[in-house]
């Protein structure tokens, strides 16, 4: 039976209250659509730009409590990024994923030092791959700058998981847009898993004005569901907008058998 998911494509803004209204209002959306689950980018909780040591919290924090509250009160799940203290002063950059049935936690593995900005100046690394189950769909966990490394994705399926759920704040510049629909692509192929692509939208295009200058990454847009055959099914823009999507778990046995990449790896293999 298809698992039917909503990606919410916002642009955040450096307040968590102000970002907490308008997830609000985006899970009514999504669960008015009969989706069972909304997916959030990565820096729901505040934008990148903003001192994130001074707004980070614990999973049981406030604004973690309140994302809990919205998920309880739609009865979908709701996947968010926040940011939480790490041990050494420097904070986690986490992805909440909370709602009937479902409690869970991604921190960010690979970290953004490219491209001119340094988030491991002030964002620890994670360790763990993260899976959950909803509705007997399992589901991997990933942020941003982890969709350059195919391994992660590989870990989803080789957990059980049929699809990865990227939350992302992808950097603006020449040839960015380029790279993320071929890197979306790619990882849905490597793993043979639907892959779920949602990114902050384009501050210009969702009237916030232009992004401010600097290298911190805020958006482009251009969320999507890319097929485990790597071929796009939906997407959206670079304007704000809720992409509502079916998912067939099915799909995913279906071109294992005639694709076993999976299978056929040689692990261990180096030059």
């Amino acid at each position: 039976m298809p698992l039917r998911i909503a990606l919410s494509q916002i642009t955040t803004g450096p307040d968590p209250a102000s970002n907490l209204d308008l997830l609000r209002r985006e899970t009514q959306r999504a669960a008015e659509a009969g989706a069972r689950l909304v997916a959030f980018p990565e820096a729901t909780m505040a934008c990148f730009g903003t001192r994130l040591g001074p707004l980070a919290e614990p999973l049981d924090g406030p604004w973690a409590t309140e994302v809990r509250q919205i998920a309880r009160d739609s009865g979908l799940v709701v996947v968010a990024g926040m940011f939480t203290p790490a041990p050494d002063g420097r904070v986690t950059n986490t992805l909440l994923a909370t709602g009937p049935g479902v409690e869970a936690a991604y921190d960010k593995i690979h970290l953004y030092d490219a491209f001119g900005f340094r988030e491991s100046d002030t964002v620890a690394p994670g360790t763990q791959v993260v899976t959950f189950d909803l509705d007997g769909v399992r589901i991997g966990l990933a942020t941003c700058y982890d969709v350059r490394f195919p391994e992660l994705f590989r870990a989803h399926a080789d957990a059980g998981a049929v699809v990865s759920l990227l939350s992302v704040s992808w950097g603006a510049g020449p040839g960015k847009l380029e790279q993320w629909e071929l890197l979306t692509r790619a990882r849905a192929l490597d793993a043979t898993v639907w892959l779920a692509a949602v990114g902050q939208a384009d501050p210009a295009a969702s009237g916030a004005g232009p992004a401010p200058a600097g290298s911190a990454p805020t958006g482009i847009g251009h969320s999507a569901l890319i097929g485990p055959d790597g071929t796009v099914r939906e997407r959206l823009e670079a304007a704000p907008g809720l992409l509502v999507v079916d998912i067939d778990p099915e799909e995913v046995t279906t071109v294992r058998r005639t694709v076993s990449v999976l299978d056929n790896r040689k692990l261990g293999v180096r030059p």
